[in-house]
């Protein structure tokens, strides 16, 4: 295909693609699936080799959260029954996270629900991080706490964290359709200020919402504006007695498509498969490590991922290798640069980034009235799994060990 062979090569240069050729990948037919997962990889390869980076989420603070983000199942008011508990101890929440890099987590995601944290919530993680970094040599720390206040960045940053967390998640044209209790440019402003103080910043999006092929390419597009490290891909879970909970409109080949899609606008940034590949990926999983470098290992924040050893032996299985703790994930070009995914100029790649779950935008439908920008579907799409969604009820707030 002609596309494809302009989107592989704009790939290889990092350049950006047209917004008519975005759309026109998630537009090919199903019969078009594996040569537009093939073209994708090869840009993917290109960057990152076989390698995959495993990442571990500890969810410090669960549930009670003020805002009313409607894809999130924390949310003030939510009546999805999930844990919910106040916040761990630095020592519990090491323990958590040394369960993820025994599995061969490269990168630990720190996050809390809430609007943002308080100076003595930052307080109170800067201790969690330096608890991790010292029972854990080598280990990548990101933190996901929600809106930063200014001077916040710069102190997680010097308690050692690498790398802060902020999803755009949804177009900024339907965004106050999905969240009224603060802005899309106050998402945008946070990642900034992650930036401005030296941290690698990750930012990413939620599909399944009900969104159009244009809000997708929107949000993609202003993520590489953006420049991050990283961008997580999340598939928003339906939680049953929430808002989003008849939003069962993703398939498998609509997921690919995506991951496709966010490779060739963003070819040289560490993309990452995040919550709900297991429920709408299932059994094409394998396919989807041709498009990201990038998964998170076991549970996520209110859900359950498959065990953490299937995924170790699903990428052993598709030819893949794990990512080791002394290996770059970067290319030489963005690591040394510390610049992004092409964005701005065909020559130049800016960015900084990392990557975690739902206060920073998760996959995971919240409670509350529906919101207008996403009317639910008559009946679920053919094949949907409404059967895989389970709520965690073990790791992180439990006295059950962690999936990892």
């Amino acid at each position: 295909m002609d596309l494809l062979n302009t989107l592989v090569d704009k790939g290889l240069r990092r350049e950006l693609p047209t917004r008519e050729e975005a759309l026109a990948v998630l537009a090919t037919p199903d019969d078009e699936l594996l040569d537009v997962v093939a073209a994708a990889g090869k840009v993917r390869r290109q960057w990152f080799g076989r390698r995959v980076k495993l990442n571990y989420l500890v969810n410090l603070k669960s549930g009670l959260c003020p805002e009313d983000c409607s894809y999130c199942s924390q949310r003030l008011g939510s009546k999805a029954e999930i844990l919910k508990y106040t916040w761990l101890k630095p020592e519990e929440a090491s323990k958590a996270a040394a369960a993820g890099v025994a599995g061969g987590a490269k990168r630990v995601c720190l996050v809390a629900s809430g609007r943002g944290p308080t100076d003595r919530d930052v307080d109170r993680v800067s201790q969690t991080i330096e608890a991790i970094k010292e029972q854990n040599d080598g280990v990548e720390v990101c933190a996901c706490l929600g809106l930063l206040s200014e001077g916040q960045a710069d102190r997680l940053r010097s308690a050692g964290a690498d790398a802060y967390n902020h999803n755009l998640n949804t177009s900024e044209g339907t965004y106050g359709e999905i969240t009224t209790t603060h802005t899309y440019a106050d998402r945008v402003d946070t990642v900034h200020q992650a930036q401005a103080a030296g941290l690698s910043a990750c930012s990413g999006l939620i599909a399944g919402m009900g969104e159009s092929d244009e809000d997708l390419v929107d949000v993609v597009f202003s993520l590489r504006e953006l420049d991050p490290d990283s961008v997580p891909v999340n598939f928003l879970i339906p939680f049953e007695g929430t808002p989003l909970a008849k939003e069962w409109n993703l398939t498998p080949q609509r997921c690919l498509r995506i991951l496709a899609m966010v490779r060739f606008v963003c070819p040289d940034v560490e993309v990452r498969l995040a919550g709900g590949r297991e429920v709408h990926l299932r059994s094409m999983q394998p396919l989807a490590l041709h498009l990201v470098n990038s998964i998170f290992l076991g549970d996520y924040l209110t859900s359950e991922g498959q065990a953490g050893q299937a995924d170790l032996d699903m990428i052993a299985d598709a030819g893949f290798e794990v990512e080791g703790a002394g290996t770059t994930t970067l290319p030489r070009h963005r690591a040394d640069a510390a610049a992004g995914c092409g964005s701005h100029a065909a020559e130049s790649c800016g960015s900084h980034a990392g990557g975690c779950g739902p206060c920073g935008g998760g996959a995971e439908a919240g409670a509350g009235e529906p919101v207008s920008a996403v009317e639910a579907p008559e009946a679920p799409v053919p094949g949907a799994r409404t059967d895989l969604v389970a709520v965690r009820r073990r790791g992180a707030g439990t006295d059950l060990a962690p999936n990892a």
